[in-house]
């Protein structure tokens, strides 16, 4: 899990993910379902991921109940994600019946996915999260008090900006993963995200994986792009 890209598929259909997915070749990727893809194939979408052998987060966000997010992540559970995600904002009960719910949904003999949590979205602004939010105190404090209680209830990491990565990873140890998403090559265009950071940032800050989109998927040459961030990610000198 350490040190993964993660290409976030920000496509609407599964006939154009197979038409990306084409440039890479015989090429192992781990890839990003997200709610745009997932509610417009469904569950065959990651099970076609994975029998293509790439690993998969699937990003839901879970946010509701804590039984209802239970018996979500229970039939998540079933599809062979490698990663799942839930809001933090829906507290400890709801985080620690996620859990649950993907212990009960595994198959005999199979390790569960990860399950990280959601601290504050790479599009959210410390103005618009105190405006809109009404959470007064600065917004990487926001970041590491969800990443905390995310900690208590057993999940195995957040979703949070590079910013705050490297504090997270210090104060609840190496082995808590930091996702960091917001991942922009310098010079490209930052879009919706507001705290966006380049793949040297994210490696620089102890980032356990980052997650990049627009700039791999709507690149004129998404091979050349993937590369190019997985060298500066990787550290690799060209």
């Amino acid at each position: 899990m350490n040190n993964s890209l993660i290409i976030a598929l920000d496509f609407p259909e599964k006939r154009k993910v197979e038409e990306f997915l084409q440039e890479f070749g015989d090429e192992k990727l781990f890839l990003k379902v997200g709610m745009e893809l997932f509610y417009a194939e469904g569950p065959d979408m990651v099970r076609y991921l994975k029998d293509k052998g790439h690993d998969v987060f699937l990003d839901m966000k879970l946010h509701d109940i804590p039984n209802t997010v239970k018996g979500g992540m229970k039939n998540l559970a079933r599809l062979g994600a490698d990663m799942v995600n839930v809001h933090a904002a829906g507290g400890r009960e709801m985080m620690e019946a996620a859990l649950e719910g993907l212990d009960a949904g595994v198959s005999a003999g199979a390790e569960r996915p990860y399950c990280i949590a959601v601290t504050q979205l790479t599009s959210t602004s410390e103005e618009q999260m105190k405006r809109e939010q009404l959470i007064s105190v600065p917004l990487q404090d926001s970041v590491i008090h969800y990443a905390k209680v995310a900690r208590t209830a057993g999940l195995d990491g957040v979703v949070c900006s590079a910013y705050e990565a490297g504090i997270i990873r210090s104060e609840l140890g190496l082995d808590f993963l930091t996702v960091a998403p917001g991942i922009r090559p310098s010079g490209n265009v930052v879009g919706d995200q507001k705290r966006v950071a380049t793949p040297k940032f994210a490696k620089d800050k102890g980032c356990s994986a980052i997650v990049v989109g627009r700039p791999i998927t709507k690149a004129e040459n998404p091979l050349e792009s993937y590369l190019a961030i997985k060298n500066e990610w990787e550290g690799v000198l060209l």
